[in-house]
C-alpha cells in the first residue's frame, strides 16, 4: 500500500479507470460476439458504434479501431449483410436548405462602428 498521498490518490484513479476499460472491452466483445453468431445489420452497427465509444473514450487508437471494423466489415460482406443507410433529420436537411441570411442593418452597423485606421508613417532611414 502506498504511503504517499499522491501515490494513493493514482492508486484510486488506477482501480477506476481499470474498471471503465473492462467494461467497454467487455462491451465491445459481446457486440462482436453478437455479431459473429448471428450477422445482421443491427448487430453489426452495434459492434461499429462500440468500437467508435471505445475511440472516443481513449481505448483503442484509431488504427486499431479501423482494422477491426474491417474485418467486420469483410465478415458482414461474405455473410451478406449490409448497413442500413442513416436517415437524415429533418433539421439538418433545413438548415442546408435554408442558409442564414445576413440582413443589410447589420452590415452598415458594422463597417460605421469600426473607425479606419491612419495610414503609418514610414521613418527615413540613415544612408
Amino acid at each position: 500500500m502506498p504511503i504517499i498521498k499522491s501515490a494513493i490518490k493514482r492508486m484510486r484513479q488506477t482501480v477506476k479507470r481499470r474498471e471503465r476499460n473492462v467494461t467497454l472491452k467487455r462491451d465491445i466483445k459481446g457486440a462482436v460476439k453478437a455479431f459473429t453468431n448471428a450477422p445482421s445489420s443491427a448487430s453489426l452497427s452495434a459492434a461499429h458504434s462500440e468500437i467508435d465509444t471505445a475511440v472516443k473514450k481513449g481505448l483503442l487508437k484509431k488504427a486499431t479501431a479501423a482494422r477491426r471494423k474491417a474485418a467486420l466489415s469483410k465478415t458482414a460482406k461474405s455473410a451478406g449483410v449490409t448497413l442500413a443507410a442513416k436517415k437524415k433529420s429533418p433539421t439538418a436537411a433545413a438548415k442546408k436548405a435554408a442558409p442564414a441570411k445576413k440582413t443589410v442593418a447589420t452590415k452598415t452597423a458594422t463597417t460605421k462602428a469600426s473607425p479606419k485606421k491612419p495610414a503609418a508613417k514610414k521613418t527615413a532611414t540613415k544612408k
